[in-house]
């Protein structure tokens, strides 16, 4: 029986790149589809505002869907059983946070970013510029991940290992390749397709992403006769640790015998994670910016309770992934192929299709579980790149440098040179990341997002006194904190295994870390929101007037389509 890494077969190879040829050319088809009907602001930073609540649904769900969560989450579930399902938990629960706090009011607030909202009662220009900041940090960390795991996929599912070569390239060639390639794409869909172009691609990459977990989960629980219990029982079987597989324990909140202060760390990392989880996603610019390609608040209500649908439906899909992974490919052959379980959701696939049909169809099942991967890459990083691009041409250049006096065409102009930067800032960046552990980047896009964007957003919509130095030490406050906390934690210096193997991005031999949890919103939340409290209070600007005129607009949606200029 063939192992995943061994699955450099040419027939497998052949349909690999058939599969993923024929993605890539429908999705420019709808981008140069899309092209004819971008010509305003509008059609290029919210598509027109003409998407349903059911198709903006599907685009949520992609942009939030990503490979990180297809791959990660069911690669955590088959290693640690029970602790990987908190994560499929904790974005779960964080849309309610988004659904009744934010998405309504935010888009009858704003007309394209979260800026719109921020700067509505206050300065214009030093609020909309620390907003393109956050915008881009957080977009920057979360694209990186991406991208690095793409270089990554490519080289796996071409088979291509250390020592080896396909089509003239190395293992570390292709992954280079991987990179350039995404990040071309995603410039090509979102200069050329704007939001609609991106939304389209993003809609289609849903129902693949559907589809295809679907088909997994089916086949899966066909095998086992559709008996769930059995399922869990072999995979608690196979885990090495038995019944302790189906409790929590295995990961998060781990009990360290006779080490007090270390048990009492790992319990607060956990909380920690959590709260990053549930209070990011309402912070995430890429998913703000979702929420001004509807018509109107009803629709943007509706959208989001269409992509919790679909969110939770896939992240129960994951669940029978993980245990399918830990029951079927077995945790020795998962950590041998990626030590985080990167793979287990590819490996299953093969495994899946060579139960049924022999390796014939195993390479089949590969190729089309590594064809929604990569789909649910590109049109994660196509979000990510058009939110960075809107907010640098509506916030920084229209707003900031033009005072508001930019016209249509220039600012959509600037927006795909934006998108073009941004792209081939990526694409260096990850290149030169490519060997890094960059794991971490996605939590740490979130504790960002929570730390600094969610505290200014909910003060702005609800505080009255809220003001311009609240806003801006509110998200420089919790933007620093929490890539300060991380610099100092574990995750880059000091953390070795039994071996003396580092563990962080730096190489073991070095620490400089004094902060002892992974994830810093435990402490940069609360400090962002500390900072926007004192900063609010040591000011004296205050415009009760303009926040009246900001709650009718909440509330109503009343003139929320129109620039904001004073």
């Amino acid at each position: 029986m063939m192992t995943f890494a061994q699955e450099a077969s040419s027939s497998g190879r052949l349909i690999t790149v058939i599969l993923f040829t024929v993605m890539i050319a429908a999705t420019l088809g709808i981008t140069v589809w899309a092209s004819r009907y971008t010509r305003t602001a509008a059609d290029f930073h919210s598509g027109g505002r003409e998407f349903t609540g059911m198709q903006n649904g599907f685009a949520i769900g992609s942009d939030y869907m990503s490979a990180a969560s297809f791959l990660g989450i069911a690669g955590i579930i088959s290693l640690s059983g029970y602790d990987g399902f908190l994560y499929s938990i904790g974005f779960l629960v964080a849309w309610l946070v988004a659904l009744l706090l934010v998405a309504e009011l935010l888009r009858n607030s704003g007309r394209f970013t979260m800026a719109d909202v921020l700067s509505y009662r206050m300065r214009q220009r030093p609020v909309r510029t620390a907003a393109s900041v956050s915008t881009l940090t957080v977009s920057i960390f979360y694209l990186l991940a991406q991208m690095v795991g793409a270089g990554a996929l490519i080289a796996l599912l071409l088979g291509i290992r250390p020592g080896e070569t396909y089509l003239g390239m190395s293992a570390d060639t292709a992954k280079i390749m991987g990179i350039i390639i995404v990040g071309i794409l995603m410039i090509v869909y979102v200069t050329f397709g704007g939001m609609k172009g991106t939304t389209w691609v993003q809609i289609v990459k849903a129902v693949m992403l559907m589809g295809g977990a679907a088909l997994l989960t089916v086949l899966v629980l066909a095998i086992y006769g559709f008996d769930l219990a059995e399922l869990m029982n072999d995979a608690a079987d196979a885990s090495g640790v038995g019944a302790a597989f189906l409790e929590p324990g295995q990961r998060y909140g781990v009990d360290v015998a006779g080490d007090a202060w270390q048990t009492m760390i790992n319990k607060l990392d956990l909380i920690s994670l959590g709260l990053a989880l549930v209070l990011g996603t309402a912070g995430l610019p890429h998913i703000l910016i979702r929420f001004y390609t509807v018509p109107d608040a009803k629709t943007a209500r509706k959208s989001v309770n269409w992509g919790i649908g679909l969110i939770g439906s896939f992240y129960l899909m994951t669940l029978v992934l993980g245990f399918g992974a830990a029951a079927l490919v077995g945790k020795d052959a998962i950590t041998a192929q990626n030590a985080a379980g990167n793979t287990a959701a590819p490996q299953l696939a093969e495994e899946v299709g060579i139960h049924f049909g022999g390796e014939f169809l195993g390479a089949v099942m590969l190729a089309l579980i590594a064809a929604v991967a990569f789909a649910a890459i590109l049109s994660t990083v196509a979000g990510l790149t058009i939110a960075s691009s809107s907010s640098l041409a509506h916030d920084l250049y229209n707003s900031v440098i033009k005072r508001g006096r930019a016209t249509e065409q220039q600012e959509v102009r600037v927006a795909r040179l934006a998108a073009f930067g941004v792209g081939v800032a990526a694409i260096i960046l990850a290149i030169f990341a490519q060997n890094l552990n960059v794991a971490f980047l996605v939590a740490l896009a979130f504790a960002i997002a929570a730390s600094a964007n969610l505290p200014t957003i909910l003060l702005s919509l609800f505080w009255k006194r809220f003001n311009t130095t609240g806003a801006l030490c509110g998200i420089y406050g919790g933007l620093i904190s929490a890539v300060g906390l991380v610099f100092f934690s574990p995750v880059v210096s000091g953390k070795v295994d039994a071996e003396g193997n580092s563990l962080s991005l730096f190489p073991a031999g070095v620490d400089f870390s004094w902060f002892p949890l992974s994830n810093p919103g435990l402490v940069s939340i609360p400090l962002g929101l500390l900072c926007a409290v004192v900063g609010t209070l040591l000011s004296k600007e205050r415009d009760d007037a303009r926040f009246a005129e900001l709650q009718v607009r909440a509330l109503t949606g009343a003139g929320a389509e129109k620039a904001v200029v004073h």
